[in-house]
């Protein structure tokens, strides 16, 4: 198989720095009043999202025989593995090697494997899968046509599809419906993903249709009446940045949380929303047998005292290039870098670029931060009725696509790094860029159809056994550092120091917090937190993106925050509790994928491939087993320590359908978690 790409960067390099520098508002009046909807549909479950966790989501509740909507603001099903491009799973060594993994996640890696007669087509060396984003998307619909068929539940898929609105009951504790907007090219514009969201995002957020889009606005509601208290339908928020939970106005953080016993290895004493972790538009490269003609974005000399490769170890463009190489037509000559071993790019080869001192895009100040927070969702009227906008600043969203067009030039071109010196990058001209409607990305500017998210609003749950003031997941929840260095100890007051000991104490936290064993003198458990709600398993490293210190990321001298490393390392294999998929206030809104209620740091963790599809195949499930119960999901959970036989029911029902909710031997007497890598 050959894939196709239709144009190459030096026929289109114009062309997309034209559509990035030609910004234009949309012409349709932001503030013009809403239209009455074209039409209704009717489903049990709104999923609101087409990344992994909400097509997990979806194929869960399907195999459960119930009626989905599916919305997602681009045309590809997948989110990080297609319509942002990161088709690399991130997956950790002991996990893999035993294959505990969610029945649907499980199925997904069988099919990419059918499709290319291997699992890593690309041979990368990030993954042991590495594949071509469009083939992600079909491969997660034809599971959702499978699941629809076999589990004879109704899929309602609406790509190009944004919400608009919600009507909340009035005492604020349902949605009654949601109101979105599909859009499709006009009359005589260009086709969809020609243009980048920078540029079309507010424009897919207004009623009223524009000289690029004819809009279809679409009433998405519950095929009932809403009788008594308990919920007759569900909307899920699988989106990227949380944005149900956004326009909902449930209680929710972003960026970094004040330090703590809980969150010890804060960067900051007090709260920070701005900082999130980096975002990142991808792009593909192909590696080509003769030098290719460069061509210098207008706007490269603002972003290149940015790029670099980051170490000494990683400063290798072949390493680079195969870092996340997502095809390989013939495997090249073995090659050894920086300890890593890899296999030399050939011509044909493509490499789908994501590197943190490269296409990164870091803000991390109130002048620049990409996800509004509530203070500036009001201040910019998106909690205004009708007035919601996607919750994102267009700005940021463009400076990010400059970043990556220009991050690219500096791989083929560039001889400066900004960390390393003069003297380590040298140009690499046999490459090229792919762009048009048929290649990797899918887009005519060749940057993926929407930013690869790591970070995005994250709820606070209800206020729980154990968390008063609203539970969550915390870095002391899965980290695998001891806390014994004298910067703990400098930073925590003796009582926080003390409570944070207690926490990771294990059997003997009581005698800790009584004052009987001194801190120091207690070994520190070995396993993550367990939860007694728990409906979903993950595993990955703490990997931080950080934040930069200075407006604008790519100032010159700019430094990542500091402290923000400091919390990275290694975690235990981890729960996903029911909890923290539960927010405040509404009573039929389930949280999955990244914004789920988790710290900062511990979002670090919370948030690659195989964990978004656990935590969608939770809110399914969940979901649908609500309806069929008649029971909402806080009553579940609501009399913890106590445990609610509907809640070992549900938890029988994940493991029997093959969606484990626990790691093997999970319990508070073992103590040994140090052999999962």
């Amino acid at each position: 198989m050959k894939p196709k790409h239709l144009i190459s960067y030096h026929h289109t390099c114009l062309i997309s720095l034209t559509l990035i520098s030609s910004f234009v508002a949309p012409d349709a009046a932001i503030a013009a009043p809403p239209r009455t909807p074209d039409k209704t549909v009717n489903c049990d479950i709104l999923v609101v999202g087409g990344g992994l966790s909400g097509v997990a989501t979806a194929y869960e509740a399907l195999l459960a025989g119930r009626t989905v909507c599916l919305t997602e603001i681009t045309d590809w099903l997948g989110g990080q593995i297609s319509a942002q491009g990161t088709s690399a799973l991130d997956e950790r060594p002991t996990q893999r090697a035993k294959l505990y993994y969610s029945r649907g996640y499980l199925e997904l890696r069988q099919r990419i494997e059918r499709k290319y007669g291997k699992l890593n087509p690309g041979d990368c060396w990030v993954s042991d899968s590495c594949f071509l984003p469009k083939d992600g998307h079909e491969i997660l619909s034809s599971m959702l046509k499978d699941a629809e068929r076999k589990g004879k539940g109704k899929l309602q898929w609406f790509p190009n599809t944004v919400i608009k609105d919600l009507n909340i009951s009035s005492d604020g504790k349902i949605i009654n419906n949601a109101i979105a907007i599909q859009h499709k090219p006009a009359p005589n514009a260009p086709p969809l993903n020609t243009f980048t969201l920078s540029q079309t995002i507010q424009d897919a957020y207004t009623y009223q249709n524009s000289s690029r889009f004819t809009k279809t606005i679409i009433r998405l509601a519950p095929k009932q009446a809403q009788k008594g208290n308990v919920p007759n339908w569900y909307v899920v928020d699988a989106s990227e940045t949380g944005e149900i939970v956004g326009l909902a106005d449930v209680p929710y953080r972003l960026g970094i949380d004040a330090r703590s016993y809980l969150e010890p290895s804060s960067s900051s004493a007090t709260n920070d929303p701005y900082c999130t972790q980096g975002f990142t538009y991808t792009f593909a490269m192909e590696a080509t047998k003769e030098p290719q003609k460069q061509t210098m974005p207008p706007f490269y000399m603002q972003y290149s005292p940015y790029y670099s490769y980051e170490l000494q170890r990683l400063a290798s463009f072949p390493l680079v290039f195969t870092y996340r190489r997502i095809w390989s037509p013939r495997r090249g000559e073995q090659m050894k870098f920086g300890g890593i071993n890899f296999t030399a790019p050939v011509p044909g080869d493509i490499s789908m670029q994501n590197w943190t001192w490269g296409n990164d895009y870091r803000p991390g100040t109130a002048k620049d931060n990409l996800i509004y927070t509530r203070e500036q969702l009001q201040a910019t009227g998106q909690l205004n009725p009708g007035g919601w906008l996607g919750g994102l600043r267009v700005e940021t969203l463009r400076r990010g696509e400059e970043n990556a067009l220009g991050y690219y030039y500096w791989l083929t071109a560039g001889t400066t790094d900004s960390q390393l010196g003069n003297g380590v990058k040298q140009p690499q001209p046999n490459n090229r860029f792919l762009s048009g409607l048929d290649s990797p990305m899918g887009t005519a500017h060749g940057l993926s159809k929407y930013p690869y998210m790591r970070e995005g609003r994250r709820i606070i749950g209800r206020p729980s056994w154990g968390a008063p003031q609203g539970f969550s997941i915390w870095e002391v929840d899965i980290s695998r550092r001891n806390y014994d260095d004298e910067y703990y100890r400098k930073t925590l007051s003796p009582a926080e120091y003390r409570r944070l000991k207690a926490t990771l104490a294990g059997l003997e936290a009581l005698s800790v917090l009584s004052g009987q064993q001194r801190p120091e003198n207690v070994a520190r458990r070995t396993r993550s937190t367990i939860f007694p709600d728990a409906i979903g398993i993950g595993h990955y490293a703490i990997d931080f993106h950080p934040c930069m210190t200075k407006s604008p990321p790519e100032a010159p001298g700019n430094t990542e925050r500091e402290g923000e490393r400091r919390g990275a390392g290694q975690a235990y294999p981890f729960q996903i509790a029911l909890r923290a998929m539960i927010p405040q206030k509404i009573d039929n809104l389930l949280v999955g994928g990244k914004s789920i209620a988790t710290s900062h740091i511990a979002a670090a963790a919370y948030r690659v491939h195989s964990f978004e599809w656990s935590a969608g195949a939770a809110a399914g499930t969940t979901a649908a087993f609500a309806l069929k119960n008649n029971i909402a999901p806080y009553q579940l959970v609501d009399e913890l320590p106590k445990i609610e036989p509907q809640l070992i029911a549900l938890q029988n029902l994940l493991k029997k359908n093959g969606n484990p909710t626990a790691f093997p031997d999970t319990s508070i007497f073992n103590q040994n978690w140090e052999d999962w890598k």
